[in-house]
């Protein structure tokens, strides 16, 4: 019987895939048999990521908040590719500039030092009042407005050609736990509210849209998060430890194939037991 992961002959892009889970969701697709699309702002790091395919693929430099620039990049990558048959979007941030989170760890890093010596502490770990627009936009822009750009883009390639595609959205343990700074975790629960709304749209065109909601995950992202932040979460992870990247490519790589061919609108949890969705 035929491996049903088996993606040869198929156009795959993801987003972000320059480091962590881009990355390794980008190999294991290439590993696959998928001609792979690496989008992601550093340049550098795509071309170190197209450099390890098992296949064919290419590497475009793409500020995904931008939909100009999103839709430059698919024209680029459906002539040297073809037509889009998977679409991952992964690309995604936990701060952006005057977001206010250099002040919300501060606090919560004087809250923590509070509790080791009392027991009690006054410190309220404000995230909210200290936000300004631009860092709201900033980290809403990359993580919704992106997502929303590249499926777009990727399902008027799929209409185009007729193709019966997957597109999968990266959301987040945080989507239903809330826990996280207040822009993260609002982006990441609206692209569960988008992949809902559009399997019901898209299903008339066997076009499937699916999210994965990864726990705490051992990628870059992390480096800024408080080291008493991430234990706390570790410790809160039934499995005992945070995921690697190629675990979450796994999880990715099902509901591109076919052997996820009935799943639609759902969202995959890949968290060590940390939140029960």
């Amino acid at each position: 019987m035929a491996d049903q992961q088996d993606l040869t002959g198929k156009v795959a892009v993801v987003t972000g895939a320059g480091q962590g889970m881009g990355r390794a969701i980008a190999l294991r697709l290439s590993e696959l048999g998928a001609r792979v699309a690496a989008l992601d702002l550093n340049s550098a790091a795509i071309e170190e990521t197209v450099a390890a395919f098992t296949g064919s693929g290419m590497a475009i430099a793409c500020n995904v908040s931008d939909s100009a620039a999103v839709n430059s990049a698919f024209t680029e990558l459906e002539a040297e590719l073809g037509e889009v048959s998977v679409l991952v979007n992964n690309a995604g941030t936990g701060r952006a500039a005057g977001d206010g989170s250099d002040k919300m760890y501060e606090l919560m890093g004087q809250r923590n030092e509070e509790l080791a010596a009392n027991g009690e502490s006054k410190t309220h770990v404000d995230h909210l009042i200290h936000m300004q627009d631009e860092g709201w936009k900033g980290v809403m822009g990359v993580n919704l407005d992106g997502a929303f750009y590249c499926t777009r883009a990727a399902v008027r390639s799929m209409v185009r050609s007729g193709i019966k595609g997957s597109i999968i959205s990266i959301a987040s343990t945080a989507a239903q736990s809330g826990e996280g700074p207040v822009h993260y975790v609002t982006s990441k629960a609206a692209l569960i509210g988008m992949t809902r709304a559009l399997a019901r749209e898209l299903g008339s065109r066997n076009i499937r849209i699916n999210a994965v909601a990864p726990g705490p995950t051992n990628t870059p992202i992390m480096e800024g998060i408080p080291e008493q932040w991430i234990k706390d979460m570790e410790d809160a992870i039934p499995l005992g430890r945070m995921a690697e990247p190629s675990e979450i490519a796994q999880a990715v790589s099902w509901l591109a194939s076919d052997a996820s061919s009935m799943c639609t609108g759902s969202v995959l949890v890949a968290n060590g037991g940390s939140y029960f969705f």
